[in-house]
């Protein structure tokens, strides 16, 4: 069986920035446990995988780390949609992925950037937990608990870390050893978050974020209340076909 790959360089706007992504278009679904071997064998932070709906515009769409199947992704959502757009044929200017967070809507924008319409994922204000400023060498101003969260020893699963920035409003590193990414590139959903702290902290709905990794990404963001627009470009790196047994 052979399955047509593509590597996508999201949230860049030249190859080899911002956070690659692998995209498996499908005419069916795959048997999850030969999707988590594929993740695996790619070795990127994500790899997504589309099925066509009945409807026009409308995909089923998941997503795998080398570890596991995650929830929620917005980088290889972005890489998804720029497949569809650029490679397979969609016609429309938006299309509809069903995920494991609801359906998200990626629209095209003239300019040729890509927009995403994703669930809001606003943080609250706990305590630090034990080992936590040991674990960064940091005592951060605020620590706040949402979906995503903490280090490898510190449950549940991921880190955020967000602060003001230099040349756009705010910056971030992002962290996930749990499930096989000691650190993301540019990470969308994280950005679900960041965006809602940072809309409220500085009193505007536009938010130019920068995700500061080694590869480096901007995002170009927008609080709407219950949801998060999370715009950026991508770039095709790598084309071919994945050949099963």
């Amino acid at each position: 069986m052979d399955i047509q790959l593509y590597q996508v360089d999201a949230f860049a706007e030249r190859a080899f920035a911002g956070n690659p992504a692998a995209v498996c278009p499908l005419d069916r679904p795959l048997d999850a446990g030969v999707m988590q071997k594929i993740a695996l064998e790619n070795n990127l932070s994500e790899t997504a995988f589309v099925v066509p709906r009945a409807g026009a515009g409308e995909y089923d769409l998941r997503w795998f780390t080398p570890g596991a199947e995650v929830d929620l992704c917005g980088h290889a959502t972005l890489a998804s949609a720029w497949v569809l757009f650029n490679r397979q044929g969609e016609q429309a200017d938006k299309v509809s992925f069903h995920t494991r967070s609801g359906v998200l809507n990626v629209s095209r924008r003239a300019d040729g950037m890509l927009v995403m319409d994703f669930p809001a994922l606003p943080a609250k204000e706990v305590p630090l937990p034990e080992g936590f400023v040991e674990a960064i060498g940091k005592n951060p101003v605020k620590y706040l608990r949402a979906v995503k969260n903490a280090i490898a020893e510190l449950a549940p699963r991921c880190l955020i870390v967000t602060a003001p920035g230099d040349g756009c409003d705010c910056a971030s590193r992002y962290f996930a050893p749990q499930v096989g990414v000691n650190e993301d590139p540019v990470t969308g959903s994280a950005h679900c978050t960041i965006v809602p702290y940072w809309a409220k902290r500085l009193g505007k709905t536009e938010i130019h974020a920068r995700q500061v990794s080694a590869r480096g990404g901007d995002l170009y963001c927008r609080d709407l209340g219950a949801r998060t627009e999370i715009a950026g470009s991508a770039v095709l790196v790598i084309s071919g076909t994945l050949t099963l047994p």
